[in-house]
């Protein structure tokens, strides 16, 4: 999670680094006239290519999000099943001593 929360404020810095660099270059742009023209066009193509893998990124991240959920939803009722076998588990043998110390008491209780 700290991994993917990494890429994605890093994605988020270089979209505001990119909007900055634009801006400079609309700035350049009024004073040096057509010799920012070509770079800002490159610069907005990958404007855009960056905005698009920052969706895609955000999206694969809400799927995973989703995934870890339902991992965690199957590990808990695991957990809780478990633990409702080893009670039935525990209960079981103890109906079970029970049974064989009244069977002894039965046999000793018997004449020969």
């Amino acid at each position: 999670e700290l991994w993917m929360s990494l890429e994605e404020h890093q994605d988020a810095l270089e979209l505001i680094m990119s909007k900055y660099r634009k801006q400079m270059l609309q700035l350049l742009q009024g004073r040096k006239g057509e010799d920012a023209e070509p770079v800002l066009k490159v610069h907005q193509a990958n404007s855009l290519d960056i905005a698009s893998q920052i969706d895609r990124i955000c999206e694969m991240g809400e799927v995973m999000r989703k995934a870890i959920q339902v991992d965690d939803d199957q590990f808990f009722q695991v957990q809780e099943k478990l633990a409702q076998l080893e009670l039935e588990n525990k209960e079981l043998r103890e109906l079970l001593s029970i049974s064989k110390e009244s069977f002894e008491v039965g046999r000793e209780d018997l004449p020969d």
